[in-house]
């Protein structure tokens, strides 16, 4: 105890790549023990501390930052744990260290510097930050107006993961006959993200237009499951095809990033194989086994194919007809 009768703050010394972070308060629990979702795996009752996170970080460093190097970040932070007040930060603080990169980018009526996260000590960091999730833009630096991702948010109108699992199956199918690889990730939240890699001579106005015409070649072929509606009242049970993240600035949570719900869930890419796992849902992964999937390497080779969008629009105007 400090002599003001309160709780001795301690710090923890985190060796991480060329850098040593501090990391305050190690003990202080942001996701506390519960009863999770009630959902039969993934979300459970553990609790996991900043230290915890920190851990994870470390850990998962290797498979996480390939998809975070280059690319402007939003926060989602947490000070005070999940059950505390959130904020999402884009601007980055005067007080973070010289060493994390940064990149400014033009908004409406001005600029924001955002935090680009491309070493394990930014990761350590931002978790002393408490920042638990990562919300990563889907170009890079270097052409921030040129996308290199194409996301399909695939958001159930309640927890129905079987209603994900068969819009995935469709789009994966679609996808196929455009000839457009793609890859699969749970959000740890409800539903599932379909990953598209393009080769960044397209903007983001032609990206989101194309994924438009998908979601809704899609929807219009599945009108009774699927829908591309963006107000709530007017999809009913219907799976939501969202594109919305096929926009600039906007962005989409990153592969490897937990989420700010019980248990510590993570966003975690799966095989396509994977899909038809019973046992598969969006919360199937916490920072205690995310790693292990992440040893499997999901996505392997998928992402080194990226593709113009050229050819597919071509292939999906002859199939609409």
């Amino acid at each position: 105890m400090s002599r003001s009768g309160e709780p001795a703050r301690t710090v923890r010394a985190v060796r991480a790549g060329r850098h040593t972070v501090e990391v305050h308060r190690p003990d202080k629990v942001l996701f506390p023990a519960g009863d999770g979702d009630g959902d039969g795996g993934g979300a459970g009752a553990r609790e996991y501390t900043k230290g915890d996170l920190v851990d994870y970080h470390r850990a998962v460093a290797p498979f996480m930052l390939p998809h975070l190097r280059g690319r402007p970040l939003m926060l989602e932070r947490h000070p005070d744990g999940v059950d505390g007040p959130r904020f999402m930060q884009k601007n980055t603080p005067d007080h973070y260290p010289e060493w994390i990169s940064r990149v400014e980018v033009g908004k409406e009526g001005g600029t924001v510097c955002h935090t680009v996260c491309d070493d394990s000590a930014t990761l350590v960091y931002l978790a002393d930050q408490a920042a638990l999730t990562l919300h990563r833009w889907l170009s890079r630096t270097g052409r921030v107006d040129r996308p290199d991702r194409m996301v399909f948010d695939l958001d159930p109108a309640g927890d129905d993961f079987e209603a994900v699992r068969t819009a995935a199956r469709l789009l994966g199918e679609l996808l196929d006959e455009l000839k457009l690889p793609s890859a699969l990730m749970t959000t740890g939240s409800r539903g599932l993200h379909v990953v598209v890699p393009l080769n960044g001579h397209q903007g983001f106005d032609d990206v989101r237009e194309f994924a438009r015409a998908v979601a809704d070649a899609l929807a219009a072929a599945h009108p009774e499951r699927l829908t591309t509606a963006a107000r709530k009242k007017d999809r009913g049970d219907r799976l939501y095809l969202d594109i919305q993240r096929n926009a600039y600035a906007q962005t989409a949570v990153a592969p490897f990033t937990v989420r700010a719900r019980p248990g510590a869930p993570v966003a975690t890419p799966i095989s396509w194989d994977q899909l038809d796992d019973p046992a598969l849902h969006a919360r199937r992964w916490t920072v205690a086994d995310a790693v292990e999937q992440a040893r499997t390497r999901p996505w392997a080779g998928i992402l080194n194919h990226p593709r113009a969008l050229g050819p597919a629009r071509r292939r999906l105007n002859a199939l609409r007809g």
